[in-house]
Protein backbone atom coordinates (compact mmCIF):
# COMPACT_ATOMS: atom_id res chain seq x y z
CA UNK A 1 0.00 0.00 0.00
CA UNK A 2 1.74 3.14 -0.75
CA UNK A 3 1.20 6.31 0.95
CA UNK A 4 -0.18 9.04 -1.46
CA UNK A 5 -1.75 11.49 1.27
CA UNK A 6 -3.14 11.06 4.99
CA UNK A 7 -6.52 11.41 3.94
CA UNK A 8 -5.51 8.29 1.43
CA UNK A 9 -3.86 6.17 3.27
CA UNK A 10 -6.37 6.69 6.64
CA UNK A 11 -9.10 5.22 4.31
CA UNK A 12 -7.73 2.60 2.78
CA UNK A 13 -6.35 1.67 6.08
CA UNK A 14 -9.94 1.84 7.38
CA UNK A 15 -11.11 -0.44 3.75
CA UNK A 16 -8.82 -2.47 4.63
CA UNK A 17 -9.54 -3.11 8.49
CA UNK A 18 -12.99 -3.85 7.27
CA UNK A 19 -12.14 -6.60 4.51
CA UNK A 20 -9.66 -8.44 6.82
CA UNK A 21 -13.13 -8.24 9.79
CA UNK A 22 -15.69 -9.40 7.17
CA UNK A 23 -12.96 -12.72 6.16
CA UNK A 24 -12.78 -13.52 9.54
CA UNK A 25 -16.46 -13.40 10.16
CA UNK A 26 -17.01 -15.17 7.30
CA UNK A 27 -14.32 -17.79 8.03
CA UNK A 28 -15.54 -18.68 11.59
CA UNK A 29 -18.80 -19.31 10.38
CA UNK A 30 -18.21 -21.70 8.11
CA UNK A 31 -15.57 -23.43 11.08
CA UNK A 32 -18.70 -23.19 13.52
CA UNK A 33 -20.92 -24.66 11.30
CA UNK A 34 -18.23 -27.63 9.92
CA UNK A 35 -17.96 -28.68 13.89
CA UNK A 36 -21.45 -29.25 14.27
CA UNK A 37 -21.02 -32.30 12.02
CA UNK A 38 -20.42 -35.45 13.21
CA UNK A 39 -19.25 -36.38 9.71
CA UNK A 40 -18.62 -35.41 6.14
CA UNK A 41 -18.13 -37.19 3.08
CA UNK A 42 -17.30 -34.92 0.33
CA UNK A 43 -16.46 -35.79 -3.77
CA UNK A 44 -14.21 -33.57 -5.23
CA UNK A 45 -12.31 -32.62 -8.79
CA UNK A 46 -8.49 -32.11 -8.30
CA UNK A 47 -6.27 -30.38 -10.91
CA UNK A 48 -2.21 -29.71 -9.96
CA UNK A 49 -0.84 -27.09 -12.80
CA UNK A 50 2.29 -25.56 -13.78
CA UNK A 51 2.88 -23.91 -16.87
CA UNK A 52 6.60 -22.93 -16.48
CA UNK A 53 7.25 -27.23 -16.71
CA UNK A 54 4.41 -27.72 -18.93
CA UNK A 55 2.67 -29.70 -16.05
CA UNK A 56 -1.48 -30.37 -16.23
CA UNK A 57 -2.92 -33.04 -13.94
CA UNK A 58 -6.65 -33.47 -12.76
CA UNK A 59 -8.39 -36.52 -11.58
CA UNK A 60 -11.08 -37.26 -9.26
CA UNK A 61 -11.63 -38.09 -5.21
CA UNK A 62 -13.21 -38.67 -1.98
CA UNK A 63 -12.62 -38.49 1.20
CA UNK A 64 -15.16 -39.29 4.81
CA UNK A 65 -14.17 -37.37 7.40
CA UNK A 66 -14.89 -37.72 10.87
CA UNK A 67 -13.00 -35.24 13.58
CA UNK A 68 -9.46 -35.91 12.64
CA UNK A 69 -10.19 -39.42 11.26
CA UNK A 70 -10.19 -39.84 7.57
CA UNK A 71 -10.44 -42.04 4.40
CA UNK A 72 -9.36 -41.02 1.41
CA UNK A 73 -9.23 -42.22 -2.02
CA UNK A 74 -7.29 -40.55 -5.19
CA UNK A 75 -5.27 -41.42 -8.47
CA UNK A 76 -6.33 -45.42 -7.26
CA UNK A 77 -4.76 -44.72 -3.60
CA UNK A 78 -6.44 -45.37 -0.50
CA UNK A 79 -5.38 -43.74 2.92
CA UNK A 80 -7.01 -44.07 6.23
CA UNK A 81 -5.86 -41.93 8.94
CA UNK A 82 -7.36 -43.80 12.40
CA UNK A 83 -6.21 -40.70 14.55
CA UNK A 84 -3.04 -42.44 15.29
CA UNK A 85 -1.31 -43.60 12.25
CA UNK A 86 -1.71 -42.99 8.62
CA UNK A 87 -2.28 -46.09 6.08
CA UNK A 88 -1.46 -46.08 2.71
CA UNK A 89 -2.81 -48.33 0.42
CA UNK A 90 -1.23 -49.60 -3.17
CA UNK A 91 -3.38 -52.11 -4.80
CA UNK A 92 -1.40 -51.33 -8.13
CA UNK A 93 1.66 -52.54 -6.00
CA UNK A 94 0.14 -54.77 -3.23
CA UNK A 95 1.78 -52.68 -1.10
CA UNK A 96 0.44 -50.96 2.46
CA UNK A 97 3.00 -48.31 3.96
CA UNK A 98 1.88 -47.44 7.84
CA UNK A 99 3.86 -44.40 9.29
CA UNK A 100 2.96 -42.09 12.06
CA UNK A 101 1.15 -38.60 12.14
CA UNK A 102 3.41 -36.16 12.88
CA UNK A 103 1.22 -33.09 13.04
CA UNK A 104 4.47 -30.49 13.98
CA UNK A 105 5.93 -32.11 11.11
CA UNK A 106 3.50 -32.24 8.40
CA UNK A 107 2.55 -28.86 6.81
CA UNK A 108 0.80 -29.87 3.90
CA UNK A 109 -3.56 -29.28 3.88
CA UNK A 110 -4.37 -32.98 4.67
CA UNK A 111 -8.10 -34.14 4.54
CA UNK A 112 -9.02 -33.29 8.08
CA UNK A 113 -7.39 -29.81 7.90
CA UNK A 114 -8.72 -28.93 4.67
CA UNK A 115 -12.29 -27.18 6.59
CA UNK A 116 -10.05 -25.87 9.44
CA UNK A 117 -6.32 -24.92 8.62
CA UNK A 118 -6.91 -21.24 8.04
CA UNK A 119 -7.93 -21.00 11.32
CA UNK A 120 -4.28 -20.61 12.32
CA UNK A 121 -0.83 -19.10 10.82
CA UNK A 122 -3.05 -17.15 8.05
CA UNK A 123 -3.79 -13.51 7.34
CA UNK A 124 -6.95 -13.11 5.30
CA UNK A 125 -8.98 -10.44 3.22
CA UNK A 126 -11.86 -10.89 1.21
CA UNK A 127 -11.48 -11.53 -2.44
CA UNK A 128 -13.76 -11.60 -5.57
CA UNK A 129 -16.95 -12.93 -5.28
CA UNK A 130 -18.54 -15.52 -8.34
CA UNK A 131 -21.68 -16.99 -9.39
CA UNK A 132 -21.62 -20.51 -10.12
CA UNK A 133 -24.88 -22.02 -10.85
CA UNK A 134 -26.57 -19.69 -9.57
CA UNK A 135 -24.49 -19.88 -6.39
CA UNK A 136 -22.35 -17.00 -4.51
CA UNK A 137 -19.17 -18.29 -4.33
CA UNK A 138 -17.37 -15.63 -1.80
CA UNK A 139 -13.40 -16.08 -2.20
CA UNK A 140 -11.23 -15.08 0.39
CA UNK A 141 -7.36 -14.66 0.19
CA UNK A 142 -5.12 -15.86 2.62
CA UNK A 143 -1.44 -15.12 3.18
CA UNK A 144 0.96 -17.02 4.92
CA UNK A 145 2.30 -15.12 8.50
CA UNK A 146 5.81 -17.31 8.61
CA UNK A 147 7.76 -15.97 5.16
CA UNK A 148 9.53 -19.79 5.63
CA UNK A 149 6.18 -21.12 4.52
CA UNK A 150 6.36 -22.54 1.16
CA UNK A 151 2.74 -21.44 0.10
CA UNK A 152 2.56 -18.40 -1.80
CA UNK A 153 -1.28 -17.70 -0.82
CA UNK A 154 -4.10 -19.69 -1.24
CA UNK A 155 -7.60 -19.24 -1.96
CA UNK A 156 -10.63 -20.27 -0.54
CA UNK A 157 -14.32 -20.14 -2.39
CA UNK A 158 -17.00 -20.07 0.20
CA UNK A 159 -20.63 -20.85 -0.76
CA UNK A 160 -22.28 -17.63 1.26
CA UNK A 161 -25.89 -19.32 1.53
CA UNK A 162 -24.02 -22.92 3.08
CA UNK A 163 -21.33 -21.56 4.34
CA UNK A 164 -19.89 -24.76 2.99
CA UNK A 165 -16.28 -24.92 0.74
CA UNK A 166 -16.57 -25.10 -2.41
CA UNK A 167 -13.17 -23.94 -4.00
CA UNK A 168 -9.51 -24.59 -2.23
CA UNK A 169 -6.54 -23.01 -4.75
CA UNK A 170 -3.28 -23.50 -3.64
CA UNK A 171 -0.47 -21.11 -4.81
CA UNK A 172 3.45 -22.35 -3.83
CA UNK A 173 6.21 -20.50 -4.07
CA UNK A 174 7.56 -22.22 -7.43
CA UNK A 175 4.20 -21.09 -8.95
CA UNK A 176 2.31 -24.82 -8.81
CA UNK A 177 -1.46 -24.34 -8.47
CA UNK A 178 -3.62 -27.05 -6.78
CA UNK A 179 -7.14 -26.72 -7.15
CA UNK A 180 -9.30 -29.14 -5.04
CA UNK A 181 -13.45 -28.41 -6.29
CA UNK A 182 -16.32 -30.02 -4.11
CA UNK A 183 -18.49 -31.59 -6.85
CA UNK A 184 -20.76 -32.83 -3.43
CA UNK A 185 -21.34 -32.60 -0.20
CA UNK A 186 -22.86 -34.51 2.47
CA UNK A 187 -22.57 -34.92 6.36
CA UNK A 188 -24.34 -36.41 9.11
CA UNK A 189 -24.42 -40.41 7.16
CA UNK A 190 -24.67 -43.34 8.71
CA UNK A 191 -20.79 -44.93 8.40
CA UNK A 192 -19.81 -48.18 9.01
CA UNK A 193 -18.54 -48.63 13.15
CA UNK A 194 -14.91 -49.92 11.11
CA UNK A 195 -14.42 -47.46 8.42
CA UNK A 196 -11.53 -45.22 10.27
CA UNK A 197 -10.22 -49.20 11.19
CA UNK A 198 -7.09 -51.08 8.82
CA UNK A 199 -7.23 -54.57 9.11
CA UNK A 200 -3.59 -55.98 8.99
CA UNK A 201 -4.69 -59.59 8.60
CA UNK A 202 -7.33 -59.30 5.86
CA UNK A 203 -4.65 -57.23 3.47
CA UNK A 204 -1.61 -59.81 4.55
CA UNK A 205 -3.92 -62.48 3.73
CA UNK A 206 -3.88 -61.09 -0.02
CA UNK A 207 -0.71 -61.15 0.25
CA UNK A 208 0.05 -57.39 0.26
CA UNK A 209 3.28 -56.43 1.37
CA UNK A 210 3.20 -54.06 5.00
CA UNK A 211 6.13 -51.67 4.88
CA UNK A 212 5.50 -50.76 8.71
CA UNK A 213 7.57 -47.30 9.11
CA UNK A 214 6.36 -46.71 12.98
Amino acid sequence: MRTISILLFSFLFTTLSIAQNDAKQLLNEVSDKVKKYDNIQIDFKYNLNNTKENVNQETRGNVSLSGDKYVLEMLGIKRIFDGEKIYTIVPEDEEVTISKFDPNADEEITPSKMLSFYENGYSSKMDIIQDVKGRKIQYIELTPIHNDNEIKKILLGIDVQTKHIYKLIQIDNNDTKYTITVQAFKSNQPLPENMFHFDTKKYEQEGYYINDLD
